[in-house]
């Protein structure tokens, strides 16, 4: 009977939260625009030695919604940033040679740098541009910092877009 009833709380729960966590994110959303510029063009978004079209395509989109999420907290109301990605070169590679049946296993090494290149714009509410510019981002020391993300397949990259949001959107915030 306690199950019954813990049940149709959480469920209930759950109703008058998600129409909170949606209004959140739409207005997350109409602050932040982030576009890939030809996703399977870029240097490695593989998710396979033989990588497939798809699988390529859902990496990037990762990254992508990865920094739409984070640069909406640093992005001040009534202003609007626009991000294109134009490539991105994760960290590591699927190396060729191996076990049987481990060429789908990407192999993180410090010759295999993270890199992402993307271009932005910051808008005023008034149409301002605020900030804007092109980054080639990069850390060669990527695998000498502490990560707390030890589980997560793009540590690295979200490492990388982190530190761009710090650098270039934080200090716009604070002024």
């Amino acid at each position: 009977m306690k199950t019954k009833h813990f049940f149709f709380a959480a469920l209930f729960g759950l109703a008058t939260v998600s129409p909170v966590l949606a209004e959140e994110a739409a207005a997350q959303n109409s602050k932040v625009k982030v576009e890939l510029d030809n996703p399977v063009k870029f240097t490695d978004v593989r998710d396979a030695y033989m990588p497939s079209d798809k699988g390529q395509v859902a990496n990037a989109e990762i990254l992508r919604d990865y920094i739409a999420k984070k640069s909406a907290e640093y992005v001040p109301d009534g202003y609007t940033l626009n991000v294109t990605v134009t490539n991105i070169d994760m960290a590591g590679d699927f190396e060729p040679w191996g076990r049987a049946g481990a060429d789908d296993v990407r192999i993180v090494k410090d010759i295999y740098p993270p890199r992402i290149d993307l271009s932005f714009k910051l808008v005023d509410s008034a149409g301002n541009v605020v900030k804007e510019g092109a980054r080639e981002l990069r850390d060669l020391n990527f695998m000498m910092k502490i990560n707390i993300r030890t589980t997560d397949s793009m540590r690295y990259e979200k490492a990388l877009i982190d530190d761009w949001i710090s650098k270039d959107l934080k200090p716009v915030k604070a002024g």
